[in-house]
Order: structure tokens, then sequence, then C-alpha cells
């Protein structure tokens, strides 16, 4: 596996038949489909409102930006180009203002990729095996294979030990994980999760049809083992296929890896008789520099693990590293001529730039300084719990998460403004490196000043001790 483009330490220095259309074309003589309601799942239509038409959003069909066909032999004329101009320029304008209101979601918008982009004219499609060169030829698995070797390292694993690919999102390294543990390591296998893991988790469970047990949580959102005991138990007969979290979605916990392997050598699964699955999603990159954290390492019985190079990393669009046993990758790998490479991706073609924007950072960061952004993070994630205490606003930050939970607010338009991310009585706050003490002291500001609009008189927060706890919750019941 050599060839990989080398991952430095930063220097001191350097901070059926096709019918042919005939005739004119009119865009205004298509008939637009009305949206089929939605039905919540009581099975009664809710009423339509003109300000959301669906039950989880906002209907982007009603503002989306329509496309206009050029007025003359195909051309695109001054006018054109002025307007589609104009459009831009107000999206940029757009994301700059949403950009400043960001903390519900964990993405690290504290990049800076000008370098770059003398890269953007080129088409890079890295197809088939990261491993294998293929007959296209504009391609970055050079770099490619260096990201996948720093991470190799990271997590405790030799080159000719492991398989990888950069992946085009999260949930693909998920897929990939989950799918290597059923159809190479053990086709009858069970799935257990916590009811807390990322959608995609159980996404694959219906996608492979496996048979998948959910697994209960501790207050904290961390796996219950107690209650993970008995299940596998109920099914041991059948070999484990286990999703750990490193890091939940909501309220970023993290599961012990060592104590879930302890669990399952205590109800009888050998070490070839379990597959475990890390989902590192975001702390899978912070844990390694997180002092008393569960380590993630091949070193111990673990089948892959995979992380999002769009969140901690900063990469400006969506996409992952997923690592697992070169072992393990066989069954799911085929060769084919037209590639002159093999495939063992859930992805075709995959995004050649995001190599090149994941291999830049590692560079210029290294370990050093993610270790510095990690504990940037971790600082302003207490600061921010202690500030709604304060303000007598119920909220938990886990020990190893920069994660803030808390009580969601009233107002959905509050809600909107900071693109905070909710679920039940809960929101929560990421703390990521571009998230400085003056942002959070402007949300709290304003969500202290908002709250005193929402409960007055009778009206009274809510309690979520259920959610976080009674010693985070500070409602009436729980002062």
């Amino acid at each position: 596996m050599a060839g990989g483009a080398e991952i430095k330490a930063p220097s001191p220095n350097v901070n059926g038949k096709a019918e042919i259309l005939k005739g004119n074309f009119e865009p205004t003589a298509m008939k637009v489909e009305p949206l089929p309601p939605v039905v919540p799942e009581n099975g009664v239509e809710k009423p339509s409102e003109k300000s959301r038409n669906i039950v989880l959003g906002r209907n982007v069909h009603s503002t989306c930006l329509t496309i206009t066909e050029p007025e003359v032999n195909d051309e695109v004329t001054g006018d054109k180009e002025a307007q589609m101009a104009g459009v831009l320029a107000r999206y940029r304008k757009n994301l700059m203002e949403r950009t400043k209101y960001h903390l519900g979601y964990p993405y690290n918008l504290d990049f800076d990729y000008g370098a770059l982009a003398q890269l953007q004219h080129f088409s890079i499609n890295n197809l088939g095996d990261p491993f294998i060169e293929s007959n296209y030829g504009v391609h970055s698995r050079q770099f490619e294979v260096g990201v996948l070797d720093w991470f190799a390292r990271l997590w405790e694993i030799e080159k000719d030990e492991y398989w990888g690919y950069i992946t085009n999102c999260g949930t693909e390294g998920n897929l990939h994980g989950i799918l290597v543990g059923l159809v190479e390591v053990f086709p009858d296998g069970v799935l257990y999760a916590s009811r807390e893991s990322h959608y995609s988790v159980f996404k694959a469970a219906r996608m492979y049809r496996m048979e998948c047990v959910k697994v209960d949580t501790l207050v904290s959102g961390e796996i219950d083992c107690s209650d993970l005991r008995p299940k596998l138990l109920a099914n041991k007969d059948k070999p484990a296929i286990l999703n750990v979290n490193i890091g939940t979605t909501v309220k970023g916990a993290v599961d012990d890896l060592d104590v879930v392997i302890q669990t399952l050598e205590e109800c009888g699964f050998s070490h070839d008789r379990f597959y475990i699955h890390c989902d590192g999603a975001l702390f899978g990159l912070m844990m390694p520099f997180v002092k008393r954290a569960p380590k993630v390492s091949f070193k111990k019985p673990i089948g892959s693990v995979s992380v999002s190079g769009h969140k901690f990393v900063g990469c400006p669009m969506p996409c992952g590293v997923q690592i697992t046993r070169m072992e393990h990758i066989n069954v799911l790998s085929s060769n084919v001529e037209y590639l002159a490479s093999r495939d063992a991706t859930i992805m075709g073609s995959r995004n050649g730039h995001a190599p090149l924007f994941l291999w830049y950072t590692l560079n210029r960061k290294g370990y050093k300084g993610f270790q510095k952004d990690v504990q940037k993070c971790l600082r302003n994630a207490h600061y921010l719990k202690d500030r709604l205490h304060e303000a007598g606003i119920s909220a938990m930050l886990n020990e190893l998460s920069s994660t803030v939970v808390f009580e969601r607010p009233r107002d959905e338009e509050f809600v909107r403004r900071w693109q905070l991310a909710c679920e039940g009585n809960i929101a929560h706050v990421v703390v990521m490196p571009n998230v400085t003490i003056e942002k959070l002291d402007f949300f709290l500001n304003e969500l202290v000043e908002k709250r005193s609009t929402w409960y007055q008189g009778n009206v009274q927060p809510p309690c979520i001790a259920a959610e976080i706890g009674k010693a985070n919750c500070v409602c009436a019941l729980h002062k």
C-alpha cells in the first residue's frame, strides 16, 4: 500500500430508446403537479399552513431558483450572465449571513482552501480501489492513500493490515462498515446498536434486511451495557455485529468500547464471533486527543472505524474516511475490467477533490494542531454549559464532548435563526473550532432575552430531567 502522498507534521515555520423532442420546447407549458400532502404517523392528515407546507421543515419547492432557457440560439447573452451573477452574489451574501448563526450542527467552518482553487478546473474521480490505479488518469489516489495512512496511524493499524477509502459522507462509512461485518464476516449476524445511534445505522439494517436489536441508553446517551447483556444472551446462537458510537448525534455521548468488549466476552462471545464497527463521525478525530477517553484502536478486537471529513476536519464538502482490516474486504471486492481496477466501495465514482482538502488540512495542522482545536472546543463547551446554568437554563455536557444539550427554545424562528438541532424537548449546540466565546455570548444574550418573553406568569420552562438527568435540570422541580 505504498505510494500515498506523505503527510508530515507541520513545521514550526508553516503555519428504453430515447425519444427526440421535436419543435420548440416551452418550459411554461409544463404542468407542475402539486406535492402530495404529508400524513403524520397517526394517519391523520395535518391541515395545510400558508407559511409551512410540510411537517419537518419548509417546502423548498416554493422558493427554488427556476432555471430559464437561453434566449437566442442557445447562447448565453450578457444580460443572462449578469442575471446569473446577481443570483450568485445574493446567494453568497446569504451564505455569509447564515454562517454567522451556525451552532446546531457539527461542521467546522474555520478553514481557508484558497490554495486549492487552481485544481477546481479538473474532473477528479477516484474510481475503484484507492490502492489500484485504473485507466482513468485524472485522479487523486496518491493523496487519498496518504490520508488513509494518517488515520491508520491514528487508530493503530499497520499499512499492510488495513484497507479503506474516502467516502462521500459519514453515512456511507457506517453503511460500508456494517456491510463488511454482515457480508464478509457474519452473514447470519444480528446487529446491535443503541437507541441514540445515528439514523444511518438503522438505515443500514433496513437496506441489508438485517435483524436489528436496539439497546437502551443511559441518561448521558451512552449505551447501557446492562441492557446489552440480556439481549446478547437472547441471541447467543448468532454472531453479534455491534455499532459503537464514538459520540452520539444528539448528546455527544461516547460508548465505552472496553466495556462493550468485556460485556461480549462475559456473554460467551469469543473474538471470532463478533464484529464491532465504530461510528466516529465527529468525535472519532477528537477522542485521541482527550485524556481519560476510551481509546479507539485496531489493537483491540474491532472491525472498522469511520469518521466524517466535513465535521471536525473542516472539509467544505461532505466526505469521510472508512478503514477496516484487509482480511475482511475480499468477499466484497470484485474485479472490473472496464476500470482496470477492483470495486470494493459502495459508490462507484468518488469525489477526487475531497482527498485534496483532507490532505491539505492534515498537513497544515498535524496532531498538535488538532489537539489545540480539541482543547479549545472542550473549554468553550464548558463555558457555554456554565453560562446556561447561571442563567437558570437546564443544560448538560458529557465529559468527553463538546455538544451542549439544553432545553428546546419555544420559538421556532429562533431555532431556525441559530440553526439548532432539536429532538423532543431538547436542543443542542455543537461547539466547533470556529465557535468563539464572543459568538457564544451573542447567542446566550439573545436566548436569555427571548426566554424572558416565553416564560411569563404561570408559563414555566419545561422539565427535561428525563432527557438530561435531575442534576442538570434547573426547572421549578429541580432547582
